[in-house]
């Protein structure tokens, strides 16, 4: 299995957007479905850090979303720029 994990700091004003967009029927699931090998998304608060949320994508090999990746560039980055207003910090935790 290949996992992809982002920390995202919300917008104070968007939480229920941001949910929306990266929970487990968000946009970016409804994006990521479009791929084949991708086995889900959640989306977990951080213990410890109030405010912050786990994004943790699950695809069946990294080439699988490497492929998703080079297939749908040009819609995830679209997704990528309306969902910047979504945050304050996002930050890369890990892939494996």
């Amino acid at each position: 299995m290949h996992l992809i994990q982002w920390d995202f700091l919300p917008a104070e004003d968007r939480l229920p957007e941001f949910l929306a967009a990266y929970g487990s029927e968000g946009d970016w699931v409804q994006l990521f479905r479009k791929g084949a090998g991708y086995l889900g998304t959640e989306l977990l608060p951080m213990p410890g850090l109030p405010g912050w949320y786990r994004c943790l994508d699950r695809w069946r090999r990294e080439e699988d979303y490497a492929a998703f990746r080079r297939g749908h560039a040009a819609e995830y980055q679209a997704l990528d720029r309306k969902c910047e207003r979504l945050t304050r910090a996002e930050v890369p935790a890990y892939a494996e």
